[in-house]
């Protein structure tokens, strides 16, 4: 994912009753929010909508599209589906292509947080109802994470706080698990330091590590949230520090995670000295399924096909029904190991 980009919920307000999901939205989530949310009329007749994302292949992605077509089906609406891919000037032409071919609103997942601008813009211009999910983007900005709260787009996704901390907490288990001495024991945090939402979940992951197992320090990696990006550079990460004996790795996502435990697997790092906690569960749970000892320990689950399904009616609610889009809404999530994975529903093709 990119994004990807844990656990159970910090929220309070239920946003979508039809859902059949247990389904929240922040406490503030009620609120109109005013970030990209520009006068949309009602549509009476019948409802077009396209969800753009980023990386559309990626499993995750695939799945939420999936919840997406699921729900656009169910409610009898029109949705159109685009793969982005990483190319931020696709996103910008592919906006104006929804908006020419008359979609009532748009769902997008960016690439690159930086063209948020101008796609809202786009979007306020042509009077079309726009909704991220996954990942912020802000109005007036390209950093979301130094944006005005009023200024960031409406989001569906997870709460990157809470399910950061879930991971930090189930690594901190692992590791007192485990008995490690601390003076010889590393944490990587491997993230792509430009997406706000990659910040929160491993900061937050950090913080819960920390509180449990202080005496651990961290070296934070910069990678592009591929698994062969986070190979590379964990794998110099390794050769820089020969004299760690033992690794805990955490991330923005499965890809970073899985491309940490490798790199430690190819380095001669037996798989008893790594704990890997993935966010996703659909790399992680390839390396159970394989029979094989593994660092990757545990992951948390998170079902793309939620936050399709719920930004597909979040919209429909605006475009039909009038409601405000709340400022964020969050789907559940559930952490997930080698002897949970398959009954915790989740999908390792």
């Amino acid at each position: 994912m990119l994004s990807a980009h844990t656990r159970r919920l910090a929220a309070a307000a239920t946003v979508a009753l039809v859902l059949p999901l247990t389904l929240t939205a922040c406490s503030t989530g009620r609120e109109a929010a005013s970030g990209g949310d520009a006068p949309v009329a009602k549509v009476d007749g019948k409802i077009s909508i396209t969800y753009l994302q980023k990386q559309g292949d990626q499993e995750y992605f695939v799945g939420e599209a999936a919840g997406a077509k699921a729900k656009a089906a169910e409610l009898g609406a029109d949705l159109k589906v685009v793969n982005l891919g990483n190319d931020a000037n696709k996103t910008i032409s592919e906006v104006q292509a929804a908006i020419a071919q008359k979609s009532n609103g748009l769902i997008i997942v960016v690439p690159d947080p930086a063209v948020g601008p101008q796609v809202v813009q786009a979007a306020k211009d042509a009077k079309v109802a726009l909704l991220t999910s996954d990942d912020q983007i802000c109005t007036n900005g390209p950093d979301p994470a130094v944006c005005a709260k009023d200024n960031l787009v409406p989001r569906i996704g997870f709460s990157g706080a809470q399910m950061g901390g879930e991971v930090g907490k189930r690594a901190a288990e692992e590791f007192r698990k485990a008995g490690w001495n601390p003076a010889e024991t590393r944490t990587i945090s491997a993230w792509k330091q430009d997406v706000t939402v990659c910040g929160d979940r491993v900061k937050a992951a950090k913080e819960a590590f920390g509180t449990a197992a202080p005496s651990v320090q961290n070296i934070d990696v910069a990678t592009d949230n591929t698994p062969t990006g986070a190979q590379d550079r964990v794998a110099a990460t390794v050769t820089a520090n020969p004299g760690v004996k033992n690794w805990v790795v955490w991330g923005c996502n499965d890809e970073n995670v899985q491309g940490g435990v490798t790199a430690l697997a190819n380095a001669g790092i037996g798989a008893d000295r790594v704990i890997g906690v993935g966010l996703g569960a659909y790399l992680a749970c390839k390396n159970w399924g394989s029979g094989k000892p593994s660092g990757m320990k545990a992951a948390l689950f998170i079902n793309g096909r939620d936050v399709g399904a719920l930004a597909v009616q979040t919209m429909y609610d605006k475009l039909k029904n009038g409601r405000e889009f709340p400022k964020e809404a969050f789907a559940p999530t559930t952490m997930v190991d080698a002897a949970t994975w398959k009954s915790a529903g989740v999908s390792c093709s």
